[in-house]
């Protein structure tokens, strides 16, 4: 196994299950075997969720990614899910509720069966202004972040674009979270990296190895889509998919979330979006 490394072939996937002792748990099997693809539900958040579960199970999506909004009724919303088959795996959640009232984080993750609780956004206002401010931050994560750890899942963050815009040293918002928080993941939204002027390509490289998910989103050319905020159905914007796909096969990013934040037609969305996906 020591000569096994993310860019050599494998052909574990030719194996049963039972020839590896222990056998391997569900995570390990995508990170070498082939990646999970899932749907950010907030996507939908303007449509009724039943049509858009039904939707989803259509296209063959068995997997999910929730938002607050879902959680206000955990037991409604999970068995709304079970109807069509899919299963909420991770889980976007405000920073406020995992702060004050991580238990009941906890048992909203606990309730659909998750793996790992995703801080999605940090409001404008307490955002840090140098590096020493978010590396003061990433540590806060780090902190918070025990509980969740504890409890056996993941925690990780969502990025945006603003993670991504250099400070007035030189360097990167991100890069001073992920150095003062070590047992933090990423999800990371490759969308929101080109909008701040980054290649995603080449921030999968330097975080394979904290990556544990891959927003999928497109961004529209300047000036286009407006009405949907400038953003685009997967595969029909400005992102270069073959590079990225590429390199997401090529480092093992386990987990591929399909995202737009405004889509004025969700069926063309998840439709044309998945369409593309499958290509990868």
């Amino acid at each position: 196994a020591s000569g096994l490394t993310r860019n050599k072939p494998l052909c574990l996937i030719l194996l049963p299950n039972y020839a590896f002792n222990p056998p391997l748990s569900p995570y390990i099997k995508r990170r070498l075997l082939m990646p999970a693809h899932s749907m950010q539900l907030y996507s939908f958040r303007n449509f009724d969720l039943a049509d858009t579960l039904q939707t989803l199970a259509d296209l063959g999506l068995r997997e999910v990614e929730g938002f607050g909004a879902l959680y206000e009724d955990p037991s409604k919303t999970k068995a709304l899910l079970d109807t069509y088959g899919l299963s909420m795996t991770t889980g976007h959640f405000d920073i406020d509720l995992v702060e004050n009232e991580p238990e009941n984080a906890l048992n909203i993750a606990r309730e659909f069966g998750m793996e790992a609780v995703i801080i999605a956004f940090l409001k404008p206002e307490r955002r840090p202004t140098d590096r020493a401010g978010w590396a003061a931050f990433g540590a806060h994560l780090e902190t918070i972040g025990a509980p969740i750890r504890a409890a056996g899942l993941q925690f990780g963050w969502h990025n945006h674009d603003f993670e991504f815009l250099s400070l007035e040293d030189g360097t990167y918002p991100i890069e001073a979270i992920l150095e003062a928080a070590p047992s933090l993941v990423l999800e990371l939204d490759l969308a929101w990296v080109a909008v701040a002027g980054g290649s995603p390509v080449e921030w999968i490289e330097r975080y394979k190895n904290r990556i544990i998910s891959a927003h999928i989103k497109d961004h529209a050319p300047k000036g286009e889509n407006l009405d949907e905020g400038g953003w685009a159905d997967v595969g029909h914007g400005v992102l270069d998919w073959d590079e990225i796909s590429a390199c997401l096969r090529a480092t093992g990013i386990g987990r591929y979330v399909l995202e737009h934040d405004n889509p004025k037609d969700g069926v063309r969305f998840a439709t044309r979006s998945y369409e593309k996906l499958i290509t990868f």
